[in-house]
């Protein structure tokens, strides 16, 4: 089954799960703010994307700006910005969509259409 992982507060989050229940698609849903991935899932996932480790930071969210991180990113290695990551979900760009061959970050309709059936 599909992984969802969300903030359901988040308005991106909400227009990709109103997506995926208009194509019928089952998923399990989980609350990135209140289940916050662990090192291990993020490993996984980002390995299993293919995209650069910055393309999981929230870089609009408030914790990303008060901490600097634009900044302070460029000087971490790919490891310490997982375990960075893995400390607050909010964090972490969302909406994540995790199947059996892939992960998503993000909402973008053309890429979810090619992934998800």
């Amino acid at each position: 089954m599909i992984k969802f992982i969300c903030y359901p507060k988040c308005t991106t989050c909400q227009r990709a799960q109103k997506w995926l229940d208009s194509q019928g698609v089952s998923y399990e849903l989980r609350d990135i703010k209140l289940d916050n991935p662990s090192l291990a899932e993020l490993t996984e996932w980002y390995n299993k994307s293919g995209l650069p480790i910055r393309k999981f930071f929230n870089t609009s969210g408030l914790l990303y700006k008060s901490l600097d991180l634009k900044n302070k990113l460029p000087e971490m290695n790919e490891v310490e910005m997982l375990s960075l990551l893995a400390t607050d979900g909010m964090l972490v760009k969302r909406p994540i969509v995790v199947t059996e061959d892939a992960v998503l970050v993000g909402f973008k309709e053309s890429d979810w259409e090619k992934i998800i059936k």
